[in-house]
């Protein structure tokens, strides 16, 4: 992995296992009630990879997103992460293994700071407990330094440092999504799930989050997965896509044949063109 701006990089001087995350689920089924969500869907993941998933409305695939970052619980199948089952795993324990997530609606805290924002996801890598934080001691004056050093990293990396100390609620959208994807980086996440990263934002800010999201999967081998329904953003950074449309999976592969599958072009369009 190289580090961006030529600086050193506490993410790319990671060892393998560090960045470890090899993603299985098999035979997944959610319901609700007499609404079949997910139907006996499969999916793989290997570590370094960026997989997107896609579908139209309804498709699914935020109730995937859901069950694999632990806000839903499936009926019928598992989900291996590492070679550990994490099918019932609560969300903050799914966390602490290394699995961060970004919304489709943002869910920061509007009334505090862009920093104060990301200094929460740093909890789960502290260890010092309020007796060593009262006094501030040497071993907790250093491990806040670490903090501090990881936040100012990321806000360099996602250009923010004009906003760093701005309320996230005075923030146009497209920033706040930013910042959304540096407080899920702060995790220092094995597997980012990303859902729908790109809703709402300008021309401009969807290159800026393509490139950020390329130089995270090519340039620090983070590896992803992507729900968005912006097309031409799905093809131009995937090399594998899965589709799903009324729970069930029709379709994996490589862009360029996805893009004209039958079942693909019927279940966005209904007719026989492929998708621009």
């Amino acid at each position: 992995m190289k580090a961006f701006r030529g600086q050193p990089s506490i993410f790319t001087s990671k060892q393998p296992e560090d960045i470890r995350a090899e993603l299985e689920v098999k035979n997944l089924s959610l319901h609700f009630g007499g609404v079949v969500a997910l139907d006996s869907v499969d999916l793989s993941l290997h570590t370094g990879e960026l997989l997107a998933i896609i579908g139209p409305n309804g498709a699914g695939k935020t109730s995937l997103l859901n069950c694999i970052t632990g806000y839903y619980r499936a009926q019928k199948g598992e989900i291996i992460f590492n070679g550990q089952d994490i099918t019932s795993m609560s969300t903050h324990r799914l966390t602490g293994l290394g699995i961060g997530r970004t919304f489709q609606n943002i869910e920061l805290f509007p009334g505090i700071s862009v920093l104060s924002n990301m200094l929460l996801a740093r909890h789960i890598h502290t260890n010092y407990g309020v007796g060593l934080a009262s006094v501030f001691s040497p071993a907790v004056r250093k491990e806040e330094v670490r903090h501090r050093q990881v936040l100012e990293e990321l806000i360099d990396f996602l250009e923010m440092q004009a906003i760093r100390k701005m309320l996230v609620g005075s923030l146009p959208y497209g920033l706040r999504k930013r910042v959304e994807l540096g407080r899920a980086l702060a995790l220092e996440p094995k597997l980012l799930v990303l859902d729908e990263p790109f809703a709402g934002m300008t021309l401009e800010e969807k290159e800026d989050m393509v490139r950020f999201l390329l130089e995270l999967n090519e340039g620090w081998g983070q590896t992803m997965i992507l729900v968005e329904h912006d097309m031409s953003v799905v093809m131009s950074i995937s090399k594998r896509i899965m589709v799903l449309d009324f729970g069930k999976k029709i379709t994996e592969g490589p862009p360029e044949a996805v893009q004209n599958h039958p079942q693909v072009i019927k279940a966005y369009l209904g007719e026989a063109v492929g998708i621009q």
